[in-house]
């Protein structure tokens, strides 16, 4: 039996505690000891695939120039991509029929007709094309209430002018990106969508949905490691669900403060619904209706 089908012998604590600080430096997720089972079987299963024999092989190869894109798998491998459109109904609830509109109504007395909405780690896209949809159908009702002074556009488009929407979606998977991009889904992970939204923003093609190309255009995709400075910045909306409970407090507190940074002047914060920024920061303050909740910047006067 080869090294490689041999059953790869469990790591020592202290070659465990070297992959937890690799991946806390790179990314900032932060594995405790509940979870470092979870770890240690994703390390030996990436050992297998890379047919090295040694975790000491293995960990110089991650920490080497040559190895960026064997940490880039890891790391997608350490994340659990769990998503679906309609997600926290709730919140989206909140979002669409509270938020949203405030928003709409801010930006128009300023005649600022641009809407930006990140969403940080976005797996394989469910997230971002439901924002898509609900801010779709909340400006074409909002147009009809507010009128703009213009001709009206042959054919109508999916965001009414003058608005323009700008929704980017950001994860640190290059795979859930492209799966994103690609913008085809299964019947299964189509029973959130309802059918006059199937109708709508799909087209039926097989036995799978497609994101319709106009819809498509509305979300750019992009690869982001929230650890780093570089971030999306004038921000109205920012949703980042199940996103923190993979870092340690010192690291959600940076990343709080990263937020606050990247949204616009009383621009909202969305987490997940298991999510809390009590004890995180004094720069937001909670929305909450129904069982939905948010957090809005709060501005220093």
């Amino acid at each position: 039996m080869s090294t490689s089908e041999a059953q790869a012998p469990a790591l020592t604590e202290a070659e465990l505690k070297l992959v937890q600080a690799l991946v806390y430096q790179e990314c900032g997720m932060y594995f405790d000891d509940r979870r470092m089972p979870f770890l240690q079987d994703r390390v030996i299963r990436r050992l297998k695939e890379c047919s090295i024999d040694s975790f000491y092989s293995y960990y110089r190869l991650l920490i080497s120039q040559q190895g960026k894109q064997e940490l880039a798998t890891l790391l997608e491998n350490l994340t659990v991509n769990e998503t679906s459109f309609f997600r926290n109904r709730a919140q989206l609830d909140l979002f669409q029929r509270e938020i949203l509109e405030q928003v709409l109504d801010r930006k128009q007395i300023r005649r600022d007709y641009n809407l930006r909405i990140w969403s940080a780690g976005c797996s394989t896209g469910q997230e971002p094309y439901t924002l898509a949809m609900l801010v779709a159908d909340t400006l074409s009702y909002y147009s009809m209430r507010n009128p703009q002074p213009l001709p009206p556009s042959v054919p109508k488009p999916l965001v009414p002018e003058p608005w323009r929407l700008e929704i980017l979606a950001s994860d640190i998977s290059y795979s859930v990106l492209r799966a994103a991009q690609e913008a085809s889904y299964a019947e299964h992970q189509m029973s959130p969508v309802d059918y006059s939204f199937r109708l709508r923003y799909f087209d039926k093609v097989g036995a799978r949905y497609a994101v319709k190309k106009s819809m498509k255009e509305l979300v750019h995709f992009d690869f982001h490691n929230l650890k780093t400075e570089y971030l999306p910045q004038r921000n109205d909306m920012i949703f980042c669900r199940n996103v923190m409970m993979y870092f340690d407090e010192a690291e959600q507190k940076r990343l709080v403060e990263k937020f606050y940074r990247c949204l616009n002047p009383n621009g909202y914060l969305f987490v997940g619904h298991a999510e809390s920024l009590l004890g995180l920061s004094e720069k937001f303050q909670m929305v909450h209706h129904n069982a939905g909740t948010a957090y809005q910047r709060i501005e220093v006067r």
